[in-house]
Parts: C-alpha cells; sequence; structure tokens
C-alpha cells in the first residue's frame, strides 16, 4: 500500500507546528516531516534571547498557549525577561506533545503533482502521497547577502545564521554589516565571548534602545482573521505606513538589554555607511567604508536579513514553474493557497500578501486557522 495522507506539511518549525495541529484538530488526516525545530536549534546560538513575550503561541484554539505552558511547568513569566531561546524551544516540545504531533523526521528532496494529488520524495527514497500540502519554507533558504559577499574569503565570512558559536572570535577584530537586532546582538554575543573589537555598519541611522510593546501587531493580525484578503485589500499608502511603523518598532527600537552588553571600548557603530570596496590579505579583510573610514577585520558577519526566492527552496524543484511568483514570493490566495491547486505556504513566504507580521511568531495561529478552515472549504 503506498504510504499517503490528506494532508502533508513539510516543515517542522513554529507556523508547520501551528498547522499541523490545527488540522488535525479539524478532522483531517495530517502528516508533519521534517526535523525537529532544525533551525531555531541549529542556526540560533544557545544564548539568544527572544524579543517577544509569553503571550505569542503556536495554538490555533487558543488553547496551549506559551503562557499555559509557563502555568504547567509551575514558572513566572517575569522570571524569564528577556525570554532565553531555551525556553521557547521547550514550549514548542510541550506543544507537540500535548498536540500528539508524530514527527517523521526526514525530509522532503522533491515534491512533484503528476495528477491531481501530490508526491514527495523522501530522503531515503521512498514517497508520500497526499491530496494537498502546506509548505513552510524556513527563512534559512533565503539569505540576502550583499555583492561583494563573494570578495571575503569563506573562512573570513559568516551570516548570522551560520555564526552560533564565538569562542573561536576571542579576540579577534569583527565588522558586522547591519543594524538591527541580529546586527548588535550578535556584537553582544561577541562581547561575551571576548572580541577585541567589533565594528557595526549600517545604512540608517544608530537604533534606539529601549523597551518596546509589540501589542500594536494585534490589531493588524486580528484583521486578517475578521476579513479574508485584508492586508492586500489595503491601499497602497496604508501598507506603507503600517510597514513603517512595524520598522521603526521592530527594526528602529532594539532591545534595552543589549546596552550593558556592547561596551564603548570594544563597539563602534557606523551609521550611514556602507560598503564600497574590500582588500583581502593573507590574514585579513579591509573593508573601505562611504565615508573614508577603512576596517581591518579577522572575520565579517553579515546580519542583512532575508529575501525571499523560491526557486532557493530545493523541494520545490520540479513545481516552482507551476507557481505563480513575484519579486520572489508565492502569488497566494486568500487562503494562503498558492496558484498550484492544493499547495499551500506559510511563514516568511507569505508576508507580501498577508504583512510583516507572518514573518514571525506572532502569525503562527492566524495563518494555520486561515489555511485549514479554506482546506475544509
Amino acid at each position: 500500500m503506498p504510504d499517503r495522507t490528506d494532508l502533508l506539511v513539510v516543515g517542522a518549525g513554529p507556523y508547520a507546528y501551528s498547522a499541523a495541529a490545527l488540522a488535525r484538530d479539524n478532522g483531517i488526516e495530517t502528516r508533519i516531516v521534517g526535523h525537529r525545530m532544525a533551525f531555531w536549534r541549529k542556526n540560533m546560538p544557545v544564548e539568544m534571547f527572544l524579543r517577544s513575550g509569553p503571550d505569542w503561541h503556536l495554538d490555533g484554539n487558543g488553547e496551549y498557549t506559551f503562557e499555559a505552558f509557563f502555568e504547567d511547568r509551575g514558572l513566572r513569566p517575569a522570571d524569564f525577561d528577556p525570554i532565553p531561546i531555551s525556553v521557547f524551544l521547550d514550549y514548542t516540545e510541550w506543544f507537540r506533545e500535548c498536540k500528539r504531533l508524530d514527527l517523521d523526521e526526514r525530509l522532503v528532496t522533491g515534491l512533484s503533482k503528476p495528477n491531481a494529488g501530490f508526491v514527495a520524495t523522501m530522503d531515503d527514497g521512498t514517497t508520500i502521497t497526499a491530496d494537498k500540502v502546506l509548505v513552510a519554507p524556513g527563512i534559512g533558504y533565503f539569505l540576502n547577502l550583499p555583492e561583494w559577499y563573494a570578495d571575503v574569503p569563506p573562512a573570513r565570512r559568516s551570516h548570522t545564521s551560520q555564526l552560533v558559536s564565538f569562542d573561536a572570535l576571542a579576540g579577534a577584530r569583527v565588522v558586522i554589516i547591519g543594524g538591527r537586532q541580529s546586527a548588535y546582538e550578535w556584537a553582544a554575543l561577541l562581547c561575551d565571548h571576548d572580541a577585541a573589537q567589533v565594528h557595526v555598519v549600517h545604512r540608517h541611522s544608530t537604533p534606539a534602545f529601549a523597551k518596546v510593546s509589540w501589542r500594536f501587531v494585534d490589531q493588524y493580525v486580528n484583521q486578517t482573521l475578521a476579513h479574508r484578503g485584508w492586508w492586500r485589500g489595503l491601499p497602497v499608502e496604508r501598507q506603507r505606513a503600517i510597514a513603517a511603523e512595524f520598522w521603526q518598532v521592530g527594526r528602529l527600537t532594539l532591545e534595552p538589554w543589549l546596552v550593558p552588553r556592547i561596551p564603548d571600548a570594544v563597539v563602534t557603530s557606523h551609521p550611514g555607511c556602507a560598503v564600497v570596496s574590500t582588500a583581502v590579505s593573507e590574514h585579513d579583510v579591509t573593508l573601505t567604508l562611504s565615508d573614508g573610514a577603512a576596517l581591518t577585520a579577522d572575520h565579517v558577519v553579515f546580519a542583512s536579513g532575508y529575501r525571499a526566492d523560491l526557486a532557493r527552496v530545493p523541494y520545490l524543484g520540479d513545481v516552482v514553474d507551476r507557481i505563480s511568483v513575484t519579486e520572489g514570493f508565492p502569488a497566494l490566495s486568500e487562503g494562503l493557497e498558492t496558484s498550484l491547486a492544493g499547495l499551500y505556504m506559510t511563514g516568511f513566504a507569505a508576508t507580501r500578501d498577508f504583512g510583516p507580521f507572518y514573518g514571525f511568531t506572532k502569525g503562527c495561529p492566524s495563518a494555520a486557522r486561515i489555511a485549514v478552515d479554506d482546506m475544509l472549504g
């Protein structure tokens, strides 16, 4: 008998967990495949903290929330401010167990649709057939790197998602390209591990360090649930205003708990600057900035974020030509369905059509509800 299911969820991160759990809650036979919270476990430092609080969770039914996890474990949220990434990972495992998500930790290497259904080829050569597929491609596929990235020797460069251990950079001179939370948090982590010098280079002004509330996002996520296609129906000016609000709170204001960890004696910011040339020697790299400064580094860290490009997701290779794509993003229906009938996408890939908040954990429960409601018709 062929291995089959009604719904195959590809990925094992927060968006995949949310969707798989809610689909099963609604009687849809569901399989979920992938390595358990792989990007969070392998591509984020164990010493990292979350910017969000315990009000962000995974459960589309609002029962097995992060706050419920704290209560179940007898923990006080006030004792975890900011929240260590390890605590969030404990929550995701608790959620998976509570929802009885039996995770198949094989990887999908290819996806095809030879007829009305889908065929997923697994890394052991076997296949799973499914009527519908929901994919939640992780941001690890979408690294955004400047053109001059290749000028830096591989041994002397890392994207933040690749640099999760810092002991080897004790005593090193490091230049970080980027100026958002990851840039300054990696600067703090480098200082924690005794880097000699850290220069942070970014085009925008130096961000503020202040406590902010992410509650402003709630109203927008609620609108996506109350009104199908809400974000795409907004005037462009309104979309830009919301994106600017999100940028101001989430990008140009960084967490105050970073400040004591980025001493002026070690960390220097270079706001309003870009790299205009590189020179590589046997022992280091020299970056010349647009203001004329020359920075010599043992290692360059690219905190340059992510940019959608669906063609980079390897398991979609056989179907990507059948998916309508705009600026690297899939064109999604009001129910998160791609132009290839029966194929759904959530997470970062949905941010163009559903708003910037769907690149964050906050969007998990609502994305699950939107997709599952669409599948149920």
